[in-house]
């Protein structure tokens, strides 16, 4: 998928884009054909930088909701010509992940727009799975015919269907139609079912990769294929090793560690560093000075994965290297350094925002750290990734942090989180934005009665409303 283009924080929406409550809030003030118009752009064009792992779509369908927004626009993308041309789940996967929310909100039109696509659509099996969690037996059951029928008679279009079963994140539909009282359709699915598990079983028994009897030499090697066949093997490589390699090995792994091909080198490294051998950090300067980029990534993982203390005191000595070791060495000291490393990591997380910007995948770690050590005089920085990272894990971990260094947070952006589309990041607004704001009741008040609220958000919610919390 290609990367999204990110309006400005400060407009509507960018806002939205970004799933920040401030979206929601401006929405809900916004003229009504505006914030609609805002709201469709980001359903029908996904946002996310990383869709599969951030979340967008209840956001969006609470907003909907709010809004009391028609579903023409959606209804008019997931049956468009391109439909059949563009069948990456992508282009229809957030639309139909709203259609789902809305669905479990009463949402009638909604249920019969995924019925719908999941009879014809390119991408059913998505819509398939939303209505699995949220439509009645017969009308998943009205569905049978018209998915079966996707799937050739021929053995090629009942291996396909075997698969479509086996893989199934929701199975409750196929389940359904095994037990379907025509023939047709039960005796199919449950064939495809029975031919699924084989399928299974002998992937499981069929021997794969390196063997404890396998030498030194051969792990290299197969590391050294994998990279060839464009597979980064030299992680499992490493944990090979380790059941491979003696003590009479070790001048072996510390020359591949230095000049061997790129995947015995990244293989030794890691073996190296998760050994805690004593020359492993000289190696992975090395490596990082002379390697090829899969080497150089290879080597500072492997340094980042090292939780000794001579790994620490040599963090503090490559800190401020201008170069990505000295990024590295910031990361480790974020996650295991002291009090007397705040200014290390204050410099680092600066150093990424102004040479990165706030979307830099090394400020994850960088944030985090502020937060654990507790640096005050970061907020300002904290801020700014919280108002302009597109990445709403980012801003998530940016508004922790802010929680446990910013005096103003339970009166300021914990408001707004509440709002926010990512579950951890409303937990942790629930847990500390100031009550005498009217706003806030209101909302923790609804979140605890929302059937569609994540466990923990309504622990935390409760842990503040209780009988016996005066404040409410």
């Amino acid at each position: 998928m290609f990367d999204p283009v990110i309006a400005p924080s400060g407009t509507l929406l960018g806002l939205l884009q970004r799933g920040r409550g401030d979206g929601t809030l401006h929405a809900l003030t916004a003229p009504r054909a505006e914030a609609l118009a805002a709201l469709n752009h980001c359903v029908l064009r996904d946002p996310r930088h990383d869709w599969q792992v951030e979340n967008r779509s209840l956001y969006y369908a609470r907003l909907f909701l709010d809004l009391n927004g028609e579903l023409d626009e959606i209804e008019a993308h997931l049956f468009e010509v391109d439909d059949v041309f563009d069948t990456e789940e992508s282009r229809t996967g957030l639309a139909l992940a709203v259609l789902g929310h809305l669905a479990s909100y009463g949402r009638r039109d909604a249920l019969e727009l995924l019925r719908r696509y999941a009879a014809s659509g390119s991408n059913w099996a998505w819509a398939l799975d939303e209505l699995a969690l949220r439509d009645d037996d017969a009308g998943l059951r009205a569905l049978a015919v018209p998915v079966l029928a996707r799937f050739g008679t021929d053995p090629e279009g009942e291996a396909e269907l075997a698969a479509a079963v086996r893989d199934a994140f929701e199975p409750r539909p196929w389940r359904l139609w095994a037990d379907d009282p025509r023939e047709s359709v039960s005796t199919r699915v449950r064939a495809a079912h029975e031919a699924g598990c084989f399928d299974r079983w002998q992937r499981q028994m069929r021997p794969a990769g390196p063997r404890p009897e396998w030498s030194v030499q051969a792990v290299f090697e197969w590391a050294q294929q994998g990279i060839e066949r464009g597979a980064a093997l030299h992680v499992p490589a490493a944990r090979c090793l380790t059941a491979v390699a003696g003590p009479e090995d070790r001048p072996e792994i510390l020359g591949a560690a230095k000049d061997g091909t790129d995947g015995a080198r990244s293989t030794a490294l890691r073996y190296l560093a998760d050994s805690n051998d004593p020359d492993a950090f000289d190696l992975i300067e090395l490596a990082a000075a002379t390697g090829s980029p899969l080497v150089v990534e290879a080597a500072l993982d492997s340094f980042e994965r090292m939780r000794s203390i001579a790994a620490v005191d040599r963090a503090r000595g490559w800190a401020r290297r201008p170069d990505p070791l000295g990024a590295a060495a910031g990361r480790m000291l974020a996650c295991l350094g002291g009090t007397q490393d705040r200014d290390l990591v204050l410099a680092a997380l600066r150093e990424a925002v102004r040479g990165e910007g706030p979307d830099a995948h090394t400020l994850w770690t960088l944030v985090d750290g502020t937060g654990r050590l507790g640096i005050a005089c970061a907020a300002p920085v904290l801020r700014h990734i919280y108002r302009e990272t597109a990445s709403s894990h980012l801003r998530g971990r940016a508004a922790r942090a802010l929680a446990a260094t910013d005096p103003s947070f339970a009166t300021g952006f914990a408001v707004e989180c509440l709002w926010d589309c990512e579950e951890t990041t409303r937990e942790i607004a629930a847990r500390h934005a100031e009550t005498g704001d009217a706003r806030v009741v209101e909302r923790l008040r609804r979140l605890a009665a929302d059937p569609a609220e994540e466990a923990e958000v309504q622990t935390a919610v409760r842990s503040r409303i209780g009988p016996d919390t005066a404040a409410m």
